[in-house]
């Protein structure tokens, strides 16, 4: 994990882009801090590809900050959601899931078990055209995910 220079308040943006200025928060109006939460939560979520939920996440994080609470890294996933470093994955089930790859890119989730993957193939960017010019909507990005059956669940 990279290290955060006691008493300075490093910004998002300077921190990604290299430039002296923060991202401006949608709530305040005022700078999104880098903090020790979300640079380790961030670091833990860039690590994994299993795609965990906030449960998931607050567990991995306790053992290196065993004071962190629940409503600490729900409220910081939130942020980190909104800022655009990560995504919120709203696939089946019950609770949200967290992906450290802000990328546009597709999933796949087991009907069996709720398992999520990345699929690597490249997003299709037509799709957004045809959506666009069908529905006259202003299309931002697309999200795709397949269902199926993960290999274990088959074998089972």
């Amino acid at each position: 994990m990279m290290e955060i220079a006691h008493g300075k308040r490093l910004w998002w943006k300077a921190f990604l882009h290299g430039t002296g200025e923060g991202k401006p928060s949608r709530e305040r109006g005022d700078h999104v801090r880098i903090t020790k939460q979300r640079l380790m939560i961030l670091d833990q979520l860039r690590k994994l590809t299993s795609h965990p939920t906030a449960d998931d996440v607050y567990h991995l994080l306790r053992r290196h900050m065993p004071k962190i609470s629940l409503g600490t890294v729900y409220r910081n996933l939130e942020i980190l959601s909104e800022e655009g470093l990560i995504q919120k994955l709203d696939v089946g089930g019950t609770q949200k899931r967290f992906d450290g790859n802000p990328q546009n890119h597709y999933h796949v989730r087991c009907l069996h078990c709720g398992r999520v993957d990345d699929i690597q193939m490249l997003p299709m960017a037509e799709l957004e055209e045809d959506a666009r010019r069908l529905s006259r909507y202003d299309i931002q990005r697309h999200r795709l995910e397949f269902v199926g059956s993960c290999p274990e669940c088959r074998q089972r």
